[in-house]
């Protein structure tokens, strides 16, 4: 099992955002220190804590100062942005990172971004499949292009200079495109199958309990069937909130306080989704009233935290739930400590994971 990031992020509309910036930076340069796989960035345009608004933007910020980790849009919101910029800015990115892109897209989570871009009452997954479509046919199609949609048209025909490379299209750097993930965060999701369909591949959000998370195994499954491929458990990627600490009073204290870093966390995405009177993806009974869904019971059902031999052992539990995938994405949160939320990170990449792959390659071989 290989370790990503994933931070969306989520900072405390009081803290200074000068310093949120720069520690959501350093977050990700120490992810590329310690060997991390991938980190995923999201963005969010109307939103002081989720306050990365364009996360291809903050990807270049670290672009040269990385070594080999690859970084990945978590998610490009494409029904927010006109297609055409999306396809020129990913192409430039890939070029600037050598490969070391990763191209997450979805259409966005935010209602007040979708109101701010007019999308409110649009059906954005139509916008998000014609996006996408836009976009693969730009890096695969010579200019002067004709892409006639419901949402965009886009063509360079009265404009075209071949020779002076005006009206004509930047390509990738990966051919034929950068590898595509989508992050999921409904059970049974459809919307996984078409994707699967489609080639790309799974981010399950750290916030869907485990039950709920292990339902999109099958709809992959299913998805690379109708695609004519086979599914593959290493290419299955899961979000999880964690927190490691050298003992567990401290664990405790910093990860499981309702008034803490990660008690903000989820305290916002539940204030979020009770505004528009949805909690059901927080819940591991369906038939629970929504009273019962409580910052203290998401902490206590979501979150994973403890000494490195607890984290390990809720880890295994976790991955027994959920069957076997390919990376664990750590999500991040506020840096409230900073001392301690970089402890963290250093003890999961070199004592938690090295004993959870350890402990997975003891494990009998399944015929």
């Amino acid at each position: 099992m290989k370790l990503g990031f994933f931070t969306m992020p989520m900072h405390p509309p009081g803290r200074d955002y000068t310093q949120t910036l720069k520690e959501d930076r350093e977050a990700v340069l120490l992810a590329d220190r310690l060997g991390f796989a991938e980190a995923f960035i999201g963005e969010h345009v109307t939103d002081v804590c989720e306050s990365i608004p364009s996360c291809l933007s903050f990807i270049a910020s670290v672009a040269y100062d990385t070594k080999s980790i690859k970084l990945g849009s978590g998610t490009v919101n494409l029904p927010n942005s006109h297609p055409a910029q999306v396809a020129a800015h990913v192409a430039m990115l890939d070029h600037m990172l050598e490969g070391r892109f990763i191209f997450g897209i979805g259409p966005g989570g935010l209602r007040s971004d979708w109101e701010a871009f007019g999308n409110l009452e649009q059906d954005r997954n139509a916008m998000f499949v014609e996006a996408i479509d836009h976009i693969l046919a730009l890096w695969a199609e010579d200019a002067p292009y004709r892409r006639k949609g419901r949402f965009w048209d886009i063509t360079t025909e009265k404009t075209l200079i071949r020779e002076a490379g005006q009206g004509v299209m930047l390509k990738p750097y990966q051919q034929p495109h950068p590898p595509i993930v989508v992050t999921v965060v409904v059970p049974h999701s459809k919307g996984l199958v078409a994707a699967a369909q489609r080639g790309w591949t799974p981010i399950t959000a750290n916030f869907l309990q485990p039950h709920w998370a292990a339902t999109h195994w099958p709809m992959y499954e299913q998805g690379c069937a109708l695609g004519g491929r086979k599914a593959e458990r290493a290419d299955w990627r899961i979000a999880k909130s964690i927190f490691v600490a050298d003992d567990d009073a401290t664990a405790r204290r910093y990860a499981k306080r309702a008034d803490g870093a990660y008690g903000f966390y989820y305290w916002n995405l539940l204030t979020k989704r009770k505004g528009h009177g949805n909690v059901d993806i927080f819940k591991h009974d369906p038939g629970m009233l929504d009273d019962g869904v409580t910052v203290e019971y998401l902490l206590d059902r979501l979150v994973i935290c403890g000494t490195v031999s607890s984290v390990v052992d809720q880890l295994l539990a976790f991955r027994e739930q959920v069957g076997d995938f390919g990376t664990l994405l750590y999500a991040g949160h506020d840096w409230a400590d900073a001392r301690l939320a970089r402890r963290s990170m250093e003890l999961m990449a070199e004592k938690v994971m090295p004993a959870v792959n350890a402990a997975i390659r003891s494990e009998p071989q399944k015929v």
